[in-house]
Formats: C-alpha cells, sequence, structure tokens
C-alpha cells in the first residue's frame, strides 16, 4: 500500500498505481494544507467529504458507500482522518483512541475514496486557537452535558475541515445525531453552503452500534453494553401505548443491566422531537428520538433509534422482533434479553 502512494505535497493531477492484486487505486494522501489544497483542486466534483478521527470500520465503510451514491459516477470522495483534542476532556481517551492509517488507508482505497486528508496535530491547529464555535444551548444539553466543550470541539473542527476541503457536500453518521444536528444548524447559520447528508446508523450483528471505541470492551463488557440496544428495541415495542410506556420498558432494560456484571451505568436516556431534540414531555405523540449514553467499564458508548410514539413503528431490521413474533413471550425476550448480561 505504500510504495506508490502520492502525498499531497506532489503535482495535483498525479495518481497512485493500483494494487496490482486488487486492481484497486491507492487514494491520494495528503498530509498538509498545500497537500489538500492541490489534491482538491484536481478532484472532479460534486466532492463528497466524509469527516473521521480513523479507526474505520463496517460502519465508516456504509459510510462511504452512501458519499459514492451522493457524488455520483463522475464526483468524488474525500476522506479526513484527525484525532481531534478539542472534543477530548482532560478526562477522556485522546492518548489510547486507536489510530491505524495504513488500515484506515486500505478500506479507503477498497471504497473507491480518491484523496485522505490526515494532517498532523501542528498542520490543524498552528496555535492555540482563541476563536472556536460555540454550539449554543442545544450544544449543552445531552453530550454536551456530560462532556463540556465537546461541541465546541466538533464544530470547530468540522469548521475548519470545510475551509480546507471545500466540499460540495459532506456525510455525517446518524448514530452521532446530536453532533448531526449541530453541524446542520452552524451549516445553516453560518452560509457555508455545503449540503449535509445524514447516513443511517450501522450495527454489528449483535446489535451494538458501531463504533471505534468498541475495540476498548472486554467480551463480558460487550455483553453487557448490548442491553443499550435491547433497551431501544423495548421502547419501540411499547411505543404505541405512549411515551411513558415506551421510556418505562427502555428503564426496565437499563436498570437489570446495571446489576449485571459488569454493570452497565446509565449516562442518560431521553426521548427527543428528531429536528431540535428537545425533550417530549409524557402526552407527546408523533415522530420522536429515544438517545441514550451510558458507561461499560472504561468506555462511554451511545446510541439512539427512532420511535413512532403512539402509532406503528417504521422497520428498523437490526432492532425489531421479527414480523409475526410479537407476542408477549417475544416483548419480554426483546426486553430481557437471551443469554445477555440484563
Amino acid at each position: 500500500m505504500t510504495a506508490d502512494r502520492i502525498t499531497g505535497d506532489r503535482a495535483a493531477g498525479d495518481r497512485a498505481a493500483g494494487d496490482p492484486d486488487s486492481g484497486e487505486l491507492i487514494p491520494v494522501l495528503a498530509r498538509t494544507r498545500r497537500g489538500i489544497a492541490a489534491a482538491r483542486a484536481a478532484l472532479p466534483g460534486p466532492v463528497v467529504l466524509v469527516p473521521t478521527m480513523g479507526a474505520l470500520h463496517a460502519g465508516h465503510r456504509s459510510l462511504l458507500r452512501v458519499a459514492r451514491e451522493v457524488a455520483g459516477a463522475g464526483g468524488s470522495v474525500l476522506v479526513s482522518i484527525f484525532v481531534n483534542p478539542l472534543q477530548f476532556g482532560p478526562l477522556e481517551d485522546f492518548d489510547r483512541y486507536p489510530r491505524s492509517l495504513e488500515r484506515d488507508l486500505a478500506l479507503c482505497a477498497h471504497e473507491g475514496v480518491k484523496v485522505v486528508f490526515a494532517p498532523g496535530l501542528t498542520e490543524m491547529y498552528p496555535a492555540e486557537p482563541a476563536v472556536t464555535v460555540n454550539p449554543g444551548e442545544l450544544g449543552r444539553r445531552l453530550e454536551g452535558k456530560s462532556r463540556p466543550g465537546f461541541f465546541d470541539g466538533v464544530l470547530t473542527v468540522v469548521l475548519k475541515l470545510f475551509q480546507l476541503t471545500h466540499p460540495d457536500a459532506a456525510m455525517f453518521g446518524e448514530k452521532d445525531a446530536q453532533q448531526l444536528a449541530l453541524i446542520r444548524r452552524m451549516v445553516g447559520d453560518l452560509d457555508l453552503g455545503v449540503a449535509i447528508v445524514g447516513a443511517p446508523l450501522h450495527r454489528d450483528p449483535d446489535g451494538l452500534a458501531t463504533s471505534s471505541r468498541n475495540a476498548y470492551l472486554s467480551p463480558p463488557e460487550r455483553t453487557s453494553a448490548l442491553a443499550l440496544s435491547r433497551a431501544l428495541a423495548a421502547a419501540r415495542v411499547a411505543a404505541a401505548g405512549g411515551a411513558a410506556n415506551a421510556l418505562g420498558s427502555a428503564r426496565e432494560v437499563l436498570a437489570r443491566a446495571a446489576a449485571a456484571d459488569p454493570p452497565v451505568t446509565l449516562d442518560y436516556l431521553v426521548l427527543a422531537e428528531p429536528a431540535g431534540l428537545t425533550e417530549v414531555g409524557p402526552g407527546y405523540l408523533g415522530p420522536a428520538l429515544l438517545l441514550v449514553a451510558a458507561r461499560v467499564g472504561a468506555t462511554r458508548l451511545i446510541d439512539n433509534a427512532p420511535v413512532n410514539v403512539g402509532g406503528p413503528q417504521d422497520p428498523v431490521p437490526e432492532l425489531d422482533v421479527p414480523a409475526g413474533a410479537q407476542t408477549a413471550g417475544s416483548a419480554a425476550a426483546v426486553a430481557g434479553g437471551t443469554g445477555g448480561a440484563t
């Protein structure tokens, strides 16, 4: 993968040679501002940016495939890889966050990415930034309440990436629902002219929302962590009976998980309206988003699912009980799990 890769500091029109065994084109790798400017100038549009912190996994792969569809046959997908220190608190996992550039480049090559921008810390932040993006009131709830300053860091680095890569569109996963809502708001408020596209949340085969941080989980911790997706599934089963029923069913699953070994420590469980993520009241009816965050061991996880309060649920195959199996027994299996930590 490394012999013929071209850095963005070489001629913008150059392309890396393909892997002779796979026929894949190796993406141009830009590490500097000058490099990404040259590489970006050579890209046919529309250009779709997929910002990441690396440690790419199946969820990113699905994101890249949606990005390719958005770009179309004549367009380009550009991936950024940068572990952004501004979005990590002092006791969080910046130093141990997984970094795997060679594997990430191989995945990008397989998915048809044309340019990878992987700057170093001083390239993105030549000096300590004195001006950052204020996420407003939404950025101080949910994740912003649990992780003060987190969204200031996220929005600041996203804005910088937009300025450096000049995309026509940018892709973000719906697992980070609050992040997606805030980025859309920033783009609108600041007239950035970038189309923001959300990609569906991707789940591992056992139902756990795919995340780079899943690599931290031991096998017993992963078993316990499955309570998050089971709680969401239980809420969807109960949602026809109203918001209180949906939340109550999810809380039952999480209460059992809190007593498991290893335990699941709940941060928040909130039923919110989908656009602004404002918490809904007990009489609410209609589309909502159920968001959950919890810690298993040293690993903090988030998840969410759409919930139609008071009505039928749109299918979410990775969460739903199979059609025709919605009996009292199957509902109990969703709530309690089979062979799991709860």
